[in-house]
């Protein structure tokens, strides 16, 4: 077995549906305005999937783009790992639709289902599977498609999400961001604050469910805001002590983009400066599990960062899950 192998992100990409769904939209559908939506949750506008645009189609125009990006070809991937809450079908999973797009017959492809905390979940397997030695190149996808979910007649839920997906390759070798540690959380017992009640063996597909509005996603909202600050904290503040680190060491945060006071509240907690903060939620809303990717791919392309530098991840999903992530760039 290969010995002293550290996993790191070498190539990434993300994807947004070409719609933009402004706040102004939703005054035709529910009672807000683009005024009570922007100071509540810092979202100006977010991308909406076509009809015919599927969750396995944007999550593979982003793992194309991590391949180039790190100059690598679909038979150079070992295995397929895809985080999202919005699959093509409840069987097959989303991971062997990209499988297939992308002609990775060397591939094993499996889905991860922690909501908006999957990337760092994936990221997780993937660096532990690259550090056992067990596989060399490894492609996470996270990808989305939260307007089929979306209840549209709800003001609390639709303006907060939208579509899109993000992919980075993780290998053994290679220039790239280095997975130093990743942190994860899962609290089953409140499993109830955010839920898609609907579509499962609970409550299957019938009229009453329908009626029902049950394949809806669903949320407490003031309940998850205070979990979501307090958890993704904790693991953030976890991640750094493991790899010694001060926060004001971080060049970086990169937040799960759910809500700006969200985002703000964790950052409050941490010596970093506010500039310091990527953000993406005033564009593309809350897209799930691709929200931190795809922050991260604009971040290394907008941003040289130099050799050492630290970014921190932070994310907080249903389930409830929550996790963190360090990475520096080698």
């Amino acid at each position: 077995m290969k010995q002293n192998l550290q996993a790191r992100i070498t190539g990434m990409g993300s994807y947004l549906p070409e719609r933009v769904m402004t706040n102004r939209e939703f005054e035709s559908l529910i009672d807000t305005n683009d005024e009570w939506i922007e100071s509540r949750t810092g979202i100006k506008e977010r991308r909406i999937a076509a009809v015919d645009e599927f969750t396995s189609d944007m999550g593979t125009a982003a793992a194309i783009k991590a391949l180039a990006s790190a100059g690598l070809v679909a038979s150079d991937i070992e295995l397929i790992l895809v985080a999202t809450m919005t699959p093509d079908y409840i069987s097959t999973s989303t991971g062997a639709l990209i499988q297939a797009n992308l002609k990775a017959e060397r591939a094993a492809a499996v889905d991860i289902q922690a909501a908006c905390s999957g990337f760092l979940y994936i990221l997780s397997m993937a660096k532990a599977y690259i550090e056992s030695g067990m596989y060399s190149r490894i492609l996470v996808v996270a990808s989305e498609k939260m307007s089929t979910y979306v209840d549209y007649t709800c003001r609390g839920t639709s303006i907060l999400f939208g579509d899109g997906a993000a992919a980075a390759v993780v290998s053994n070798e290679g220039e790239g961001l280095c997975i130093d540690t990743v942190c994860l959380g899962a609290d089953g017992n409140l499993a109830q604050l955010v839920i898609v009640p609907g579509g499962g063996v609970r409550h299957p597909p019938s009229k009453e469910s329908l009626e029902a509005r049950l394949h809806y996603f669903k949320m407490e909202g003031k309940e998850v805001f205070k979990h979501a600050v307090k958890r993704m904290s904790s693991a953030a503040k976890e991640c750094l002590g493991r790899v010694g680190l001060r926060d004001d060491q971080i060049s970086w945060l990169v937040p799960h983009q759910a809500n700006l006071r969200i985002m703000d509240a964790i950052a409050k907690g941490f010596n970093i400066p506010p500039e310091k903060m990527y953000k993406t939620v005033h564009k593309y809303g809350n897209t799930s599990a691709s929200s931190v990717p795809i922050a991260l791919d604009e971040l290394t392309r907008e941003h040289q960062l130099a050799q050492g530098e630290h970014v921190l991840l932070v994310a907080f999903g249903a389930g409830l899950t929550w996790g963190a992530a360090v990475l520096t760039k080698i």
